[in-house]
């Protein structure tokens, strides 16, 4: 992050944006089950698109849970890289590390959305438009829980690898009708402080139409 960027993040209350990391390692032991839920409870207070709320999380701390879901992913993902030709020992090491993000995490937090409660339209760009709505929605709700998890002195990541193989993640999990996985969120107290992260500079991601002033 720019030095420019950062002075704008020393206001009360925004500093917690700009000293979330991405944590992916964890010391020993689960959060409480009621500092999950109040991760879980902000996650659910984010806006969303006609207040439908179409945000729904599976929690899995079990063993097993996250073994199984490992597994299944990991299966998916050599199956994938294996019919793109890519190495073998590549895959199998990508593959070891995936399982092991998933299965060691203290809690993962599997985020979906549901489009049952969204509103219907005949045409394929009003239905498109919806669906990006309850995605954004959805994604706002995770930045929620990632800044909660922080702001409670937790260490989060998320891992986006459900995009590619969300009926895998569906059948491992036997989730309820309708759940279309976004992301993994892991979650638990941080073993390292996460490495600093690189922002571009406002200049370079603001743009203002002619006469504009502000």
């Amino acid at each position: 992050m720019t030095p420019d960027n950062l002075d704008l993040l020393k206001a009360p209350g925004l500093a917690l944006i700009a000293g979330r990391r991405s944590i992916r390692r964890y010391v020993e032991g689960a959060p409480d089950r009621g500092v999950v839920e109040q991760v879980l409870s902000a996650a659910a207070w984010a806006p969303s698109a006609h207040n439908r709320q179409p945000w729904r999380f599976a929690l899995l701390a079990a063993a097993a849970s996250k073994e199984r879901l490992a597994h299944a992913m990991g299966e998916r993902l050599s199956a994938d890289r294996r019919a793109d030709g890519d190495d073998p020992s590549a895959v199998a090491r990508d593959v070891e590390r995936s399982f092991a993000r998933i299965s060691t995490a203290p809690v993962v937090i599997l985020v979906s959305l549901t489009l049952a409660e969204m509103d219907r339209y005949p045409d394929l760009r009003r239905r498109e438009a919806e669906r990006i709505m309850a995605i954004q929605s959805t994604a706002m709700a995770m930045q929620n829980l990632l800044l909660a998890a922080h702001a409670l002195g937790l260490g989060a990541a998320v891992m986006c690898a459900p995009l590619f193989c969300g009926d895998t993640v569906a059948a491992a999990l036997g989730l309820p009708q309708g759940w279309e996985p976004q992301g993994l969120v892991t979650l638990g107290f941080p073993a390292d402080r996460g490495k600093p992260p690189v922002r571009r500079a406002l200049a370079e991601c603001v743009w203002r139409p002619a006469g504009e002033r502000t």
